[in-house]
């Protein structure tokens, strides 16, 4: 693949940003390896334990905090960009947590290896707009990546969104109306005007609201098959 057509696929912007503190490249070297999945093969997860799947975690502001309140539960987190898993890194190492994997990349290679029936909830929280209208090909909710979810996620999974961006929200309803994997949860307006219960809020999302845009939080329902 060219740089130019693997530019053109990758729904993610940059992978690095700032220069990387002394304990925090300990922990890429160190720690990370030990919690990435291995991709050259299908992915084997925890007999008997449920599995979560946070696409995108940022600075892992909403994964640590899951993981920490529900132990008995695995939870996978996916993360291009350097800087945010580095970040991950040290709050894992911080509060010694044994409950998450990683991968550092697209969440399609993980989709793509997970069993059949698998995840009870995935996590879409301010994925990257690619607010040009050239670009939103990119944009990780398409008809091909519902098909993806609803492939590993069982019957009365959630898969939560939150956005933002208007017209992100929007796409996203647009094409789960389109999936008939999906339906969409709300029947009031507090339904996507509020967050989920004990929601932790990131560190974009507070930037956002103090910007004066309005995030919606979006519950959509795996389909029993």
């Amino acid at each position: 693949m060219t740089h130019e057509i693997a530019a053109r696929s990758r729904l993610y912007g940059r992978s690095k940003g700032k220069a990387l503190r002394q304990r925090q490249s300990e922990l890429m070297t160190e720690l990370l390896p030990k919690l990435l999945l291995d991709l050259t093969r299908p992915i084997t997860l925890r007999e008997g334990r449920e599995t979560c799947l946070e696409i995108g975690f940022g600075g892992g502001e909403h994964l640590i905090e899951a993981a920490s309140q529900a132990p008995e539960i695995d939870f996978i987190g996916c993360e291009p960009f350097v800087n945010g898993v580095a970040k991950l890194l040290s709050k894992i190492d911080a509060r010694g947590l044994t409950n998450i994997s990683l991968h550092q990349g697209d969440a399609v290679q993980i989709l793509d290896l997970l069993p059949n029936d698998s995840l009870t909830c995935v996590y879409l929280f301010y994925p990257d707009p690619w607010p040009k209208r050239r670009h939103r090909k990119r944009r990780f909710v398409s008809q091909e990546n519902l098909t993806r979810l609803a492939r590993v996620m069982k019957p009365n999974a959630q898969l939560r969104f939150a956005s933002d961006i208007d017209d992100y929200a929007a796409w996203t309803l647009a094409r789960i109306q389109a999936c008939a994997a999906f339906r969409w949860k709300a029947t009031l307006a507090e339904d996507w005007r509020l967050p989920w219960p004990n929601w932790t809020q990131t560190k974009y999302e507070s930037k956002a609201i103090a910007a004066g845009r309005h995030p919606a939080y979006l519950t959509f329902i795996k389909q029993a098959d």
